[in-house]
């Protein structure tokens, strides 16, 4: 059962001075990323992968710490990775109870191909800081659960 975060907000990357790479999370970010330790509590978590950017990367960082994993840097989560390689990370069991952090575009993409049939009415969605639970059975999508960003107003309290 992979988890596809998208990562938390980190404000507007046209006003940001340097590289988009380099573009941090804003408050709200943090609070979002501090929203996964509630929103993920109750779920098993063997790995925490991330697109290199400094907002995934800061995204799923306190997940990680709370879990006692290490982030791992992945491209296939990267702005601009192939969503047909995501498509297949994710369908794979190595995936299973795995956290990736990726981005809209492609997290849209990806999510549209796997399971865009059961939500034609137009509530796919996946805003920052938002988690897709997926349920993969034999390579494919059994069942798929939303969970909405959740702004957590004490980041440094810890674990809820």
């Amino acid at each position: 059962m992979p988890y596809l975060v998208r990562h938390a907000h980190a404000g507007n990357k046209h006003a940001w001075p340097g590289l988009d790479s380099t573009r941090p999370l804003s408050r709200a970010g943090r609070q979002e990323a501090h929203g996964l330790l509630t929103q993920l509590r109750d779920y098993p978590i063997s790995r925490v992968l991330s697109s290199p950017t400094v907002r995934c990367l800061q995204t799923v960082e306190p997940l990680a710490q709370r879990r006692g994993h290490r982030v791992e840097s992945a491209d296939v989560l990267g702005v601009d990775a192939d969503p047909t390689d995501l498509v297949a990370l994710l369908l794979n069991p190595t995936a299973a109870e795995a956290v990736l952090c990726s981005h809209g575009e492609l997290i849209g993409t990806a999510l549209t191909r796997l399971v865009g049939e059961k939500f034609e009415d137009g509530s796919l969605s996946w805003p920052k800081g938002s988690t897709w639970v997926l349920k993969v059975t034999e390579g494919r999508i059994e069942d798929a659960r939303y969970l909405p960003p959740l702004r957590l107003e004490d980041t440094e309290a810890g674990y809820y």
